[in-house]
């Protein structure tokens, strides 16, 4: 059985060979806790914004938010306070992003695209860090959670239309 100090281990190297030099990366998080990796044959992102996330859920509290991410995607998300506001990146299987339809409302990442990814341990803010961080190598979000995900806030978001 592997302990948790393994498991950090290795689903630290699964998110490392993502990038061209998997050292690099793990120099970047020693550095600065964040690490530039490509969207290749690994992953993919999908980015939501805040806006979007909060309305499918209800809620902004960032505690309620991780629990609710958690349950309802079931791997594993970033969040990153842009410019433009709070935005979340939810990774899937690469090839998702080939046939992704919601590239207006949550458009999806890959090929020449880089993301920050947070050390394992990074969990709260300042910066970048994970909200519900991969539980062991290979661990994905499936893309049709996130399209439910993606609906339920539009549906919230949508004016309502007059009777």
């Amino acid at each position: 059985m592997l302990t948790s100090a393994d498991q950090y281990r290795l689903t630290s190297e699964w998110l490392a060979r993502a990038h061209p030099v998997p050292q690099q990366a793990h120099t970047e998080w020693s550095l600065q806790d964040v690490a530039l990796l490509p969207l290749s044959t690994l992953f993919a992102a999908v980015r939501l914004p805040g806006e979007l996330v909060h309305a499918a859920i209800g809620c902004e509290e960032p505690g309620q938010v991780a629990v609710a991410l958690r349950e309802r995607l079931q791997g594993p998300v970033i969040h990153d306070h842009r410019t433009t506001g709070p935005t979340y990146y939810v990774l899937i299987q690469w090839h998702a992003g080939l046939v992704w339809d919601y590239a207006e409302a949550a458009p999806c990442l890959y090929g020449d695209t880089y993301l920050g990814v947070p050390r394992l341990d990074r969990l709260e803010p300042p910066g970048t860090y994970w909200v519900v961080p991969p539980r062991y190598d290979g661990d994905l979000c499936r893309p049709q959670l996130v399209r439910e995900l993606v609906d339920a806030g539009r549906r919230q978001l949508a004016p309502e239309e007059p009777e």
